[in-house]
């Protein structure tokens, strides 16, 4: 294992942001390979008055990098068990819903109608259960979808190197792993109980699936526990790092924003649609290569309106209850979506809009065991 990524003090970020100033700002719009000190000046409160000029530079990135294409996937709920007790999670071990998981067979069943709809790409979710959802029922799930579909991604508990090699032999494509928040003071606070309460252990999470051999790794920070600013200059350190180490590696980060869901949390900042947006026109400007996911989790306006500004990849038609697709009910949804659309509505916004909507974007003879 390389050396381990580590995060200085939280608050020290969000100073070196805070003094940031609009020469600053303006340096690093010019740079062509912008530092992370150009990454601090564009995600501080003096690079608002230039949201206008960072969406150009962000578009005209994008265009170069990714082209006129939206890639499409959807996830596939498996189960919804968990032992963590996570303060803004519906799947928490204490919130009274109801529990479900997927059998091999009702798995296959969702599988194919997302099939039907059009999907190719496919994200995989469990809540953290590994004495239910471990890596033998993931294997099993994976081997019986690998020939469906062009890429299979996974959302679940944290797994060693060699559980995550075992998978990618199996035909895992890409996973996500989600710090929620780089704060370890708030990280602390939100996770109550469960495996998830190590920090370290899951801020090196990616390191190990990137050294198993896994074609993507995506990262991401729940916005709205702690100052989005200061995550957003975590997510541009943890990504630069795992460049450096795992050069070989496709990276994606995500920008989930807190969502209602069992338990009622409350968010414990504010973060708006003009951060949100500042935020992803920042890391885009940083890293021109990364790919940026806009979710379901937004509503259908803003997510129309950012359309090759910046994100790569849409979700689309989505549920987050295990078997959802094939009943209709949402009863165990880990949060409640805010784009409702299908996948054909979505995919003709983003027609109209000028760009291609694209299903699969490789062909699994390329994966590399």
């Amino acid at each position: 294992m390389q050396s381990r990524f580590h995060i200085q003090d939280f608050s020290t970020l969000a100073r070196q942001i805070s003094a940031a100033t609009t020469a600053q700002v303006q340096t690093a719009l010019r740079n062509q390979s912008p530092s992370l000190e150009d990454l601090a000046a564009l995600l501080s409160p003096a690079a608002e008055k230039f949201l206008p000029l960072m969406a150009a530079r962000s578009r005209d990135l994008t265009a170069l990098r990714f082209g006129k294409t939206t890639q499409i996937f959807a996830p596939l709920y498996l189960s919804n068990f968990c032992i963590n007790r996570c303060a803004y999670c519906g799947f928490a071990a204490d919130n009274t819903i109801p529990r479900k998981q997927l059998s091999v067979d009702e798995a296959m069943r969702e599988a194919d109608i997302l099939k039907q709809r059009g999907f190719n790409h496919v994200l995989l979710v469990t809540g953290e259960a590994p004495a239910k959802a471990g890596v033998d029922y993931l294997e099993e799930i994976v081997l019986c979808l690998k020939d469906q579909f062009a890429a299979l991604s996974i959302e679940v508990q944290p797994l060693e190197e060699n559980e995550y090699a075992r998978l990618f032999r199996a035909g895992v494509t890409a996973v996500a792993v989600y710090q929620e928040t780089y704060d370890r003071e708030i990280y602390e606070q939100v996770h109550l109980a469960g495996k998830k309460c190590d920090y370290n252990y899951r801020l090196a999470t990616p390191a190990r699936a990137a050294a198993a051999g896994m074609r993507e790794i995506g990262i991401g920070a729940l916005l709205g526990l702690s100052d989005w600013r200061a995550e957003g200059m975590s997510l541009g350190m943890h990504l630069r790092w795992l460049r450096k180490h795992f050069w070989q590696t496709n990276f994606t980060v995500s920008f989930p924003r807190l969502r209602p869901a069992a338990g009622a949390f409350e968010p414990l900042v504010n973060v708006t649609e003009k951060n949100l947006s500042q935020l992803m026109f920042a890391l885009r400007i940083f890293d021109p290569d990364v790919g940026l996911i806009l979710s379901t989790r937004e509503e259908a306006r803003f997510r129309d309106g950012m359309l090759g500004l910046g994100p790569t990849r849409y979700s689309a038609g989505s549920c987050t209850a295990p078997g959802g697709y094939s009943s209709g009910e949402h009863d165990g949804e880990q949060f409640s979506v805010g784009d409702h659309r299908s996948i054909d509505e979505v995919c003709n916004i983003i027609e109209n809009k000028g760009f291609d909507p694209v299903c699969k974007d490789w062909d699994r003879e390329f994966q590399i065991l």
